[in-house]
């Protein structure tokens, strides 16, 4: 059914009429598409909108487009708008693999009565709200919510950074290749052939690795935080290891620099996947 035009929640008010979302009365930046689908959300708060649902009403049938990304970009990105959280939700919830509903009070400014869920939920008539629960039982994990929310390109470009770092690591031990094995024999306790042929290993497979991952989040792929998460123990013992490669240069550097050196690459995994969960929320 239609729902109202102008509405107002927490600190936000929609006007789908002209298309504008305000924030303590200031314009804020929001596309076409979340906004449409947040429209279909204040339709009725605290129903359940479908996947499904959206896909029809939102994306005509002759649009050739992978829905799924789609949709998930557009609630990131309304999400965004709204200074949201998907772990920690106050206005969009999502029922995995399911749908979205609206969760947060909803009071309309144009006089048009917001029937809500049924089952207790309560209404909403012209501007007096009443609350929609669902927030207090929505996904407890506050694991995205308590990480920082900025610019996804911002968060995209420094992903990249750190592989194209990792890859001129690799070129320049490939490169130098034929030093590693006396500085091995000097440095490390192990035989040096075998340093040698770990460095050797490690940088071979590591570039794959990293023009990957880096073009997975250049191109912002689909299913990029799964594909991630996957690979993550992995990436995780080849970082480990890798972290290591500065101990080689102790007689040059100093021990202490090799070994700050050789703690900033062992925090790094973490942090790329910490990257990768700001860039790619749950949703």
């Amino acid at each position: 059914m239609p729902g109202p035009t102008r509405v107002r929640f927490g600190v936000f008010e929609a006007d789908f009429r002209s298309g504008e979302l305000r924030k303590h009365g200031l314009k804020i930046k929001v596309q076409e598409k979340p906004l449409q689908i947040l429209s279909v959300l204040l339709e009725q708060p605290g129903e359940v909108v479908t996947r499904d649902e959206l896909r029809q009403r939102l994306w005509p049938a002759d649009t050739f487009v992978d829905f799924d990304h789609g949709l998930n970009s557009a609630i990131n990105k309304l999400r965004d708008a709204l200074g949201d959280s998907a772990a920690k939700p106050r206005y969009i919830e999502t029922l995995s693999r399911r749908g979205y509903r609206f969760v947060g009070e909803v009071s309309s400014l144009d006089g048009t009565e917001i029937t809500t869920a049924a089952q207790g939920n309560g209404s909403v008539i012209g501007d007096h709200a009443l609350p929609v629960p669902g927030a207090a039982t929505a996904d407890i994990n506050l694991t995205d919510a308590d990480l920082p929310r900025i610019s996804r390109t911002v968060v995209r470009v420094l992903f990249v950074l750190v592989q194209l770092m990792y890859l001129v690591f690799y070129i320049i031990a490939l490169a130098r290749l034929g030093y590693v094995e006396p500085l091995a024999a000097e440095a490390m306790p192990f035989p040096a052939v075998a340093v040698t042929a770990a460095v050797l290993l490690l940088a071979a497979t590591g570039i794959p690795l990293r023009l990957y991952l880096a073009t997975a989040v250049l191109f912002d792929y689909p299913g990029t935080r799964r594909s991630f998460v996957r690979l993550f123990p992995a990436l995780l013992l080849h970082d480990f290891l890798w972290a290591l490669t500065p101990l080689l240069l102790r007689n040059f550097i100093g021990i202490g620099l090799a070994i700050a050196a050789a703690g900033c690459l062992f925090y790094l995994p973490f942090s790329q996947r910490t990257l990768i969960r700001m860039a790619y929320r749950a949703d």
